[in-house]
């Protein structure tokens, strides 16, 4: 029924957000640990969805990453498997983790998840198992750590424009500076500005 949601954050708890689209809010269950990768309420976020009907009862789970969203799906298909459990799975472990954890067939890993115990994980693994290949998984894997670099990158050179707008350069004059600057993942936010700093002399 729903793809994502994309709205106002209005509200954060440990398991469950609340995103507030067209004046409506929906209450939405999320995997513990991703309550933290929000820096606060009033931002927008996009949160991919799964409606869970069963009998009278409607609930919405969401996720950050539509991966996230296919794994969770993925899960549910495990006879033993319901909503909770599949989240319980996806707190502990990413679904780079999880696949490869199914493919080497790793009970021990997957049952540290609450509620999931020794012989779930075995059923899980076994029922995953052809449905998973390692070529995906290693290839999957690849693309997730290029986009963590991106981002990090794009943080590093958000701060160094920031700082040196703070010191009174134009934001226009930053952005400049600080794209002339060979970002590296491997560079602090300080020296990032200490070399765009540089480059404001030739501008």
């Amino acid at each position: 029924m729903y793809s994502y949601l994309k709205g106002e954050l209005v509200e954060v708890s440990a398991d469950t957000i609340v995103v507030e689209v067209n004046n409506i809010g929906y209450n939405i269950h999320i995997p513990a640990g991703m309550a933290g990768q929000f820096t606060g309420t009033g931002q927008t976020v996009k949160v991919y969805t799964y409606l869970h009907v069963k009998e009278e009862l409607m609930e919405l789970y969401g996720f950050l990453t539509r991966d996230d969203l296919t794994v969770f799906k993925l899960l549910l298909g495990v006879s033993g498997i319901g909503p909770k459990g599949a989240l319980a799975i996806l707190a502990v472990m990413t679904p780079d983790d999880l696949r490869f954890a199914v493919l080497g067939e790793d009970a021990k890993a997957i049952s540290k998840a609450p509620g999931i115990g020794s012989k779930t994980a075995k059923r899980l693994i076994l029922e995953l198992k052809d449905k998973l290949k390692l070529e995906d998984a290693f290839e999957l894997k690849m693309e997730h750590a290029a986009s963590e670099q991106e981002n990090s990158l794009a943080g590093a050179k958000s701060e160094a424009v920031q700082a040196l707008t703070a010191l009174g350069y134009s934001p226009s004059e930053s952005l400049k500076a600080v794209e002339g600057v060979g970002v590296t993942p491997d560079m602090t936010v300080e020296e990032v500005l200490r070399e765009a700093l540089k480059q404001m002399s030739f501008l």
